[in-house]
């Protein structure tokens, strides 16, 4: 088969890129994944469409590229949410959307200060919707925990159901002329002369363009220029039966807004539309059957000292799957520094709901020859970490300092 673009990976980013692609450019497209469409992250995640794609401070990003695309990185991030919406109004697909923002919840009485420093630059610098609030006022609006020292609210996001909008994005870009393969993963890669083959068990793909969305399943042997500088991360969920109306009013907890916590090892979790809880978390750094059932056993005993009302209450559900850290910390969209046709969007740290589905258009721009302007953040080439065979032990010795300061 012979296209203009070749994708590999059929998750946010890639199934974002091929509905544009065809349907505002008229560029053909074929997407390639390796399992089921949205089988990696952009499938089994917690759903929190919102802000937050990088992990550098304010004052990070400021050093690093300036106050004023520091400033656009934010328009940028609001602007994803934005597409995401969009998106599933225009191609007439349901996000099973619920809550107004979400809240970043003190876990301590010491974190509110870190909130306070978030609200200035949300609101100085940012321009977001954003509130402190008091333990009284969060229990007021319906949430309440053992670690409930306030919190700041920020009004843009949502939550939603990630495999509709997987879904969503895929039954678009089909019925735009998009060709879409899943079990196709792609076995061989190479360039000869102006095109580049993907050789897949069942055939061979011939492209002027390629597109790697493959985030934190990117294999390294395969793309040499990403080798090295990217870290897959485990996050875990578990989810519980159904709670009834009494049960949510007993723990003083029936508002739907997703919620995370102040702790570098964050949790995060949200009420679903069948009154489940799904409760997240990161800390393992390495996964089997057996720590998999250890760290469900692990997350279901946070998940009762947070919500006492709830000790108990049948786990029905667990998984977990992998996330994608760069070094610079923060998601890298564009084309390779030493090949122009070969692009990429990855490293959402986390947070690649409306990221992921926003680099896609991104992209889509970017190869049809419209230069979009966004933040200079996003434009810097992934470095390859120090030592990178090193990367899993870096990652345990972060995660026992976090697990210390996090108290």
């Amino acid at each position: 088969m012979e296209v203009e673009v070749a994708i590999i990976g059929g998750g946010f980013t890639g199934l974002s890129t091929a509905l544009h692609l065809v349907r505002d450019y008229g560029i053909s497209a074929c997407l390639l994944e390796a399992g089921s469409l949205g089988w990696g992250a952009s499938g089994r995640n917690g759903g929190f469409c919102g802000v937050g794609a990088s992990c550098l401070t304010h004052a990070q990003m400021v050093r690093r590229v300036g106050l004023a695309e520091t400033e656009r990185y934010y328009r940028d991030q609001w602007q994803a949410v934005e597409t995401v919406q969009e998106l599933a109004a225009t191609e007439g697909f349901s996000l099973d959307a619920q809550g107004q923002g979400w809240y970043a919840v003190a876990h301590r009485p010491s974190a509110w200060r870190e909130l306070e420093a978030e609200y200035e630059i949300y609101t100085q610098v940012a321009g977001y919707p954003v509130q402190l609030l008091s333990p009284k006022e969060l229990r007021e609006r319906g949430f309440d925990s053992r670690e409930n020292y306030g919190a700041l609210h920020i009004g843009i996001g949502f939550g939603l159901n990630p495999l509709k909008l997987t879904q969503g994005l895929a039954q678009a870009a089909r019925r735009w002329g998009a060709q879409l393969y899943s079990a196709s993963p792609v076995i061989a890669w190479e360039k000869v002369g102006s095109r580049h083959l993907c050789h897949t068990p069942g055939g061979t793909v011939r492209a002027r363009h390629l597109v790697i969305a493959t985030n934190g399943y990117t294999p390294a042997q395969l793309y040499p220029q990403l080798a090295g500088s990217l870290l897959p991360v485990l996050s875990n969920i578990v989810v519980t039966r159904p709670l009834t109306a009494e049960e949510q009013k007993a723990q003083g907890w029936w508002d739907p807004t997703p919620i995370y916590d102040t702790r570098r090892l964050l949790f995060y979790y949200r009420l679903l539309p069948d009154g489940r809880l799904l409760f997240g978390g990161r800390d393992a750094t390495c996964d089997s059957p057996a720590k998999r059932l250890g760290l469900r056993a692990w997350m279901a005993r946070q998940l009762y000292r947070l919500f006492p009302a709830w000790e108990g209450v049948e786990i029905e559900y667990a998984w977990n799957g992998l996330v994608c850290l760069s070094r610079e910390l923060h998601p890298h969209i564009g084309p390779s520094p030493t090949d122009p046709s070969l692009w990429y969007g990855l490293a959402y740290h986390g947070s690649g709901v409306a990221t992921g589905v926003w680099a896609g258009k991104i992209l889509a721009q970017d190869i049809a020859g419209h230069r979009p302007q966004i933040s200079a953040l996003f434009r810097q080439p992934p470095r390859v970490f120090p030592f990178p065979w090193l990367r899993l032990h870096y990652l345990r010795l972060v995660y026992l300092w976090w697990q210390l300061i996090d108290g």
